[in-house]
């Protein structure tokens, strides 16, 4: 076991390579989780007989406790160490992967996600920071490619690993196989963290904003769950009472984050970013953004395999155009830096919302048969127009925001990032299976109404990104503290 003891400074850590593959591993492993999993939602709604509402949380719990729990984890790392709360964290995502292969039922395997997605956060925050003391000023930039070259990678090949478990049935598991083949990567990653990756010491006078995290918690929970739940109730009056609640206790999250400021105590959002305005309009325009991909490729996976009989491996390599698109316009934009971000912000808007477009107007001429190969350009061009905007959307939303904030409003953009997923999934969720489900009962043939489904729910993409636009154009156009944050936000 390696007991050495490092902090930020010049001087490298001389096993810091090796290291850094075990950290990759866990990107990868929460990365493949996030793509892998949407093509085997027909599979696992089928064996386990689960509503569309309980296929909803399969994704979404996962988003929702992973966006919850970034913030207090990150801070809980700096507390009792990075290493010791990564570690935990990668024990416990591969306990999670080995809960959700092994789950019977569909609450079971909710509930094995609801604690990947804590574990998710538990481990992913002390990642980049682990990296950034691990490394030397001079050799940064270069491990922090890794991690982006790392995500992309999960992102192109999910899809592609997921259909070819489920499509071979490897070992007789069908989907389980999809959250099993986490269990070697986790276990390698235990066994060689504990060895390789260096301790950092904590800082034991520090504490957590508890208060802040129930405060936002249940904002969260009063919004989302009737959004999700409500169409299997019939949407009864509690579910629009739960959803106004929630607006009076962000209010009381407001309060108490200012009392916190006040009293000098710890905040789970810092005052000052929740006062800055521009901060809070890049907070809106990134849940926003991030809002609309996650539910998109939900349904997108639903449409290909259930309304048009696509098998898991047909519909993931579907998918993968879009994924290329992403690392191909990702890689590019490295090259541009923070120079006309503002632009390159609005024109992979524009690129992501003329893929999505056209990909709606192919949907609305489909009759029986889909093929592939007719929606190659589109996911391409939606992939590409999300390649270029991701990659100035944090360096964008930072700018203006003080140095001495930036990297509390780069952890909470990232959180935000998630919570933004969750809504999504839960909003373009319920447009589509509410409108598939009132045309399959008023006798509309299958493909039609599934079709129709499909193409409403691509309505909310389409107005998402226009907002989006609008308040891009309110932001300052000028590089700030982005430049010396080393996170990356996670393509999702």
């Amino acid at each position: 076991m390696n007991t050495a003891t490092t902090e930020a400074k010049d001087e490298p850590y001389p096993e810091r390579w090796v290291a850094l593959a075990v950290l990759l591993c866990a990107v990868f492993m929460n990365m493949l989780d996030v793509t892998i999993v949407n093509v085997a939602l027909p599979s696992i709604q089928r064996s386990l007989g689960a509503s569309n509402s309980d296929i909803e949380w399969v994704v979404a719990g996962y988003v929702l406790m992973f966006a919850l729990a970034l913030l207090p984890f990150g801070r809980l790392g700096d507390i009792v160490g990075r290493k010791r709360m990564f570690m935990i964290g990668v024990t416990c995502f591969t306990i999670g992967s080995a809960l959700c292969g092994l789950s019977t039922n569909i609450v079971m395997l909710i509930g094995a996600r609801l604690f990947q997605g804590f574990s998710a956060a538990m481990m992913t925050p002390q990642v980049l920071a682990l990296a950034q003391v691990m490394f030397s000023p001079k050799e940064r930039a270069r491990a922090f490619s890794f991690f982006g070259m790392m995500a992309g990678i999960a992102t192109v090949s999910g899809p592609i690993i997921g259909g070819l478990l489920i499509d071979h049935d490897v070992f007789g598991l069908g989907w389980r196989a999809i959250f099993l083949i986490n269990l070697p990567i986790g276990v390698f990653a235990v066994f060689a963290g504990w060895k390789l990756v260096p301790s950092t010491a904590g800082h034991a006078g520090e504490r957590n904003d508890y208060g802040g995290i129930a405060l936002i918690a249940s904002a969260m929970f009063l919004l989302i769950f009737p959004l999700v739940e409500g169409r299997t109730f019939g949407w009864p009056a509690w579910c629009f009472a739960m959803m106004i609640a929630a607006m009076p206790v962000l209010g009381l999250f407001v309060f108490w984050e200012r009392r916190q400021n006040r009293l000098a105590r710890p905040q789970l959002l810092s005052y000052g970013l929740i006062s800055n305005r521009n901060f809070m309009t890049g907070g809106l325009l990134a849940l926003v953004f991030f809002s609309t991909l996650p539910g998109f490729f939900l349904c997108l996976a639903i449409f290909l395999q259930v309304g048009f009989g696509f098998d898991p491996l047909k519909s993931g390599l579907t998918t993968v155009p879009f994924s290329l698109g992403v690392l191909v316009a990702s890689f590019a934009n490295g090259r541009f830096g923070h120079h006309a971000l503002k632009l390159r912000m609005i024109a992979g808007m524009i690129m992501l919302a003329a893929g999505i477009f056209w990909l709606r107007l192919y949907v609305l001429s489909v009759q029986d048969t889909i093929s592939h190969w007719a929606v190659f350009g589109p996911l391409l061009t939606a992939g590409l127009g999300l390649g270029m905007a991701i990659a100035s959307i944090f360096q964008l939303v930072l700018a203006g925001v003080p140095h001495r904030e930036a990297g509390s409003a780069s952890g909470a953009l990232q959180a935000v990032q998630q919570l933004g997923g969750a809504f999504g999934i839960a909003i373009i969720s319920e447009i589509f299976f509410s409108h598939l489900a009132s045309l399959l009962k008023a006798g509309t043939a299958q493909h039609a109404a599934y079709v129709d489904a499909f193409a409403g729910a691509m309505i909310y993409n389409l107005i998402a990104y226009v907002i989006v636009v609008g308040l891009t154009l309110l932001l300052p156009g000028q590089s700030g503290p982005a430049e010396a944050i080393s996170d990356e936000p996670h393509i999702a």
